[in-house]
């Protein structure tokens, strides 16, 4: 029987080290994996090259890593509430690829599918398309431009879901499926952080999302904060 499973943080991050590429599911700090960023943070790598939506916020989820200094360079389609993440970029002292979020999942998904590039319209005549090869494809009766985006190739994925089994099945719930899949799907080794891990044959095989071929180690987190990134409430009527 397969058995993917590690009993320690230390144990999951095994072999990732500074200079490294890494992608992270989650979508500002819904699905992020609390405990392995946490494990980044305690063994203090730096010069990091993080691919995901967005950085957390100040001192919570990828913050703590930007916090830090510990991050090189951010791949993301957002910079959401994270004022150290906007300080960094505009001050250059973090490089930052600012890409459409589509263009990101698929980059993600790509690699997944073995498929080294693809075409999209989406940044064609931006800064976007900068440096990229652009060519005219005509679909559906009309001819546009297209920009060659490349899959990407991190070294690691860190991806976080509601359960788990020891086979590295993963289902994740509601909105924290997000860039979580994607992110699973890319990395040369993914490891996973769960609230629940199972024996392998115990979750119901329709409703698993990302299936265990792609997940390298997976282990159970401690605790989860599960923070609200922009708390928005009615105001009581007196």
């Amino acid at each position: 029987m397969i058995n993917k499973t590690v009993n320690s943080i230390e144990e999951a991050l095994e072999g990732v080290e500074s200079g490294m590429t890494i992608a992270f599911g989650g979508f500002g700090l819904s699905g992020i994996a609390e405990n392995l960023i946490q494990g980044l943070v305690d063994k203090g790598l730096t010069n990091l090259t993080c691919i995901s939506n967005n950085a957390g916020v100040d001192n919570f989820g990828l913050g703590l890593l930007l916090h830090r200094k510990q991050i090189k360079k951010m791949i993301s389609s957002y910079v959401g509430e994270n004022a150290e993440f906007e300080r960094q970029m505009l001050s250059g002292e973090l490089e930052v690829e600012l890409i459409p979020q589509g263009t990101l999942a698929t980059r993600l998904m790509a690699a997944g599918y073995g498929m080294p590039a693809f075409f999209t319209p989406a940044g064609v005549g931006t800064e976007v398309a900068e440096g990229k090869e652009v060519r005219k494809f005509t679909f559906h009766g009309i001819e546009k431009e297209y920009l060659l985006e490349k899959a990407f190739e991190p070294d690691y994925a860190i991806v976080k879901a509601w359960k788990g089994d020891t086979a590295g099945n993963l289902i994740y719930r509601g909105a924290a499926g997000n860039f979580n899949h994607p992110a699973a799907m890319c990395g040369k080794i993914t490891i996973a952080e769960v609230e629940e891990l199972v024996e392998a044959g115990e979750l119901d095989p329709n409703q698993i999302h990302t299936p265990g071929v792609f997940v390298n180690r997976i282990m159970q987190g401690a605790k989860y904060e599960k923070r609200i990134e922009n708390r928005t409430v009615q105001p009581k009527n007196d």
